[in-house]
This record gives C-alpha cells, sequence and structure tokens, in this order.
C-alpha cells in the first residue's frame, strides 16, 4: 500500500497549475512502476489538503453565483480530479504493462469520534499570521500554525474505522489491476437513520492507507514523504536519522514528542499501527526514490535507505519494494492478497 500526499501533487511554493500537478503524478507515478517492475502488486492511497482547501476557497468565492457545495463533496471531487490525474501519469508510465484503475471510496467514521470537537486537520494554503486571524474572523475557519511553515484552516479529521467498498477494490486487485483509491483519505460517511451518509471531515490519508492496507492483508505499507528518513531532533544539532525501528520503539519516541501532529506523527502512528495488526508487516516511511532500496535492505546499519518499522515480534527480513501510499504485496501468481 503506497500513499502519496497531496502536498507530493502540489509542493510549497507552486501556483498549483494542473501542469504543476501533472509533472508530480508523473514522478510519483515513475515510483510506483519502479515498484511494479519489482514484482510487488500495488495499490495507491493519495492526500488532498491542498487541493481540497483551495476548491473550498473557490466554492466560497462563488457561493453568490452557484451553490456552495459541503465539504464532504469536495473531497469526493478531489478524489475524482487526483485520481484521474494519478491513473493518467500511470499509464504513461507503465500502461503498456499493467491495467490501471481509479475507483472513489468512502471511508466510515464515527460520529461520535471526538476529532469533530478538536479540528487538526490542514487543508489549502498557506497563509501568514495576518492573513489567518483576518480569516478567522471573517470566514469562522479554525487556523492553526502548520509546522512551523506558516498557517492553514484545519478541520475535522476523524479515524477511519472501514472501507465500504473494499471487496470491490480486492477484486479488482486481484483481477491484476493497479489500483488508485481512497483519495483524500477518502470520502467520509457515517451511518445516519440506518443509511450511509456523507460527513463533513477530511481523513487522513497515512491512516486511511493503513486500515485499507489492514483490510486488503498487505505486507507493506508505504508512506512517501519529502525527506529520506525519519529523524530524532529535527533540526537540531542533535539531528540524527532512523533507518530500522520496532514498533514500540517508535511509539517512545512519539509520546516524547519527536514527531509533530502536523508532519511527522501521523506517518509514525499510521505505521506502527499496521504493523500492530498482523504479523510480518513492515512499514517504510520515505522518499519516492528510495522506496524500493528500503524495502529490500537487509542491513540495520545502513543510513543510505528510508525507515522501516516493524513489529516488536518481527524478525528482521527484507520484503520487496513499495512506493507511496499505495498498498504493495507480491505478486506470488496465485493470486492471494497476503
Amino acid at each position: 500500500m503506497v500513499a502519496v500526499g497531496g502536498n507530493a501533487l502540489l509542493a510549497q511554493g507552486q501556483v498549483g497549475t494542473y501542469d504543476d500537478q501533472r509533472a508530480n503524478a508523473v514522478s510519483m507515478a515513475r515510483s510506483i512502476g519502479s515498484l511494479l517492475d519489482a514484482g510487488w502488486r500495488v495499490v495507491v492511497v493519495h492526500g488532498n489538503g491542498p487541493q481540497v482547501g483551495n476548491l473550498a476557497i473557490q466554492q466560497e468565492m462563488g457561493r453568490g453565483t452557484v451553490p456552495e457545495m459541503p465539504l464532504f463533496s469536495l473531497g469526493a471531487m478531489t478524489e475524482g480530479q487526483l485520481g484521474s490525474m494519478i491513473a493518467i501519469a500511470l499509464y504513461g508510465v507503465c500502461g503498456r504493462k499493467h491495467r490501471i484503475v481509479a475507483v472513489l471510496c468512502h471511508v466510515i467514521v464515527d460520529l461520535d469520534d471526538p476529532a469533530f470537537d478538536r479540528p487538526t486537520k490542514p487543508i489549502g494554503p498557506f497563509f501568514s499570521q495576518e492573513e489567518a486571524t483576518e480569516l478567522a474572523r471573517v470566514r469562522g475557519w479554525d487556523i492553526s500554525e502548520d509546522a512551523g511553515r506558516g498557517f492553514r484552516r484545519v478541520v475535522a479529521s476523524p479515524r477511519p474505522k472501514g472501507v465500504v467498498e473494499i471487496d470491490a477494490i480486492g477484486c479488482l486487485l486481484e483481477a491484476g489491476h493497479v489500483v488508485v483509491t481512497g483519495g483524500g483519505g477518502g470520502i467520509p460517511v457515517g451511518r445516519r437513520g440506518g443509511v450511509w451518509d456523507g460527513v463533513d471531515a477530511v481523513i487522513d490519508k497515512d491512516f486511511a492507507a493503513a486500515e485499507l492496507a489492514h483490510q486488503l492483508g498487505a505486507e507493506a505499507l508505504v508512506l512517501i514523504t519529502g525527506v529520506d528518513a525519519v529523524q530524532l531532533d529535527f533540526g537540531k544539532p542533535t539531528q540524527r536519522r532512523l533507518t530500522w525501528l520496532d514498533s514500540a520503539e517508535a511509539e517512545r519516541h512519539l509520546a516524547d514528542g519527536h514527531f509533530p501532529a502536523g508532519s511527522m506523527g501521523p506517518k509514525v502512528s499510521a505505521a506502527v499501527g499496521f504493523v500492530e495488526r498482523g504479523s510480518g508487516r513492515t512499514s517504510v516511511i520515505t522518499t519516492p526514490d528510495l522506496v524500493v532500496d528500503t524495502l529490500a535492505s537487509t542491513d540495520p546499519a545502513d543510513t543510505a535507505v528510508g525507515t522501516r518499522i516493524t513489529s516488536v515480534a518481527t524478525p528482521v527480513v527484507s520484503p520487496v519494494a513499495s512506493p507511496m501510499g499505495t498498498a504493495v504485496t507480491p505478486d506470488t501468481g496465485e493470486g492471494a492478497l497476503r
């Protein structure tokens, strides 16, 4: 399972044109292609934080002309938009050898999740503190600083509890398709009156990828980020990279505050949760270029690769590579989702 961040498709400092994002998607597709060449079956999950926030601004600005849509509907729009973009990029890179399909999916959340009372998920562009203060006053937004990079709107981000279309996704994967799904963490839904109904929230794509990977029985969860490896004391003279660690060590570092909630924290939490829910699993956190090498590494002392996290009970073994937010399992030719 490979999880690609929305910021990987729309990097900080870019204007956000379609061409900008398409070029970034092609770069990501090449990394995913390297996983396919290594023999993995792959599912790709992607974020939508910048895109859904930008779309929300467009909706607000046009509310006098066309009706404004709810946040969960904007999530569906960006899942379709970005899923199409990634699928087109994959067709260009490896479409002659592999079948690609993009699938909208609805992700189940608990309507009583306390996250609805504590918005934490950043969406949209970065603002200065002065701009953020004015937007909070005029538009009623919740605003928070995002990992020292500026201020952004934040919305509720409940934990995923399941995937409505899980059987369909599994069938497509079994049939040999590269599946792009769970975009933006999926479209949040909850039970109201006995039926599914949209919920205004944005699910963290790393947690959604971990849940989807668990349900599909994936062996590896790959979380793509902008740094080669997880770092302790990030930005300090004592900064040091973590290449191999078990889930207990990762949880200790989380508790000690080494991984902020707005940046590396969700990735490490999702990685730990995935490996702890099944035996023989591996999570990888790294850049697109290092995915294959990190998954194939057998040397815990190798500092030229990204971060691998295993459960406490898992011996040091080497699975095959898997890139960006995608659920990936080796193709044994038996059609099994191991």
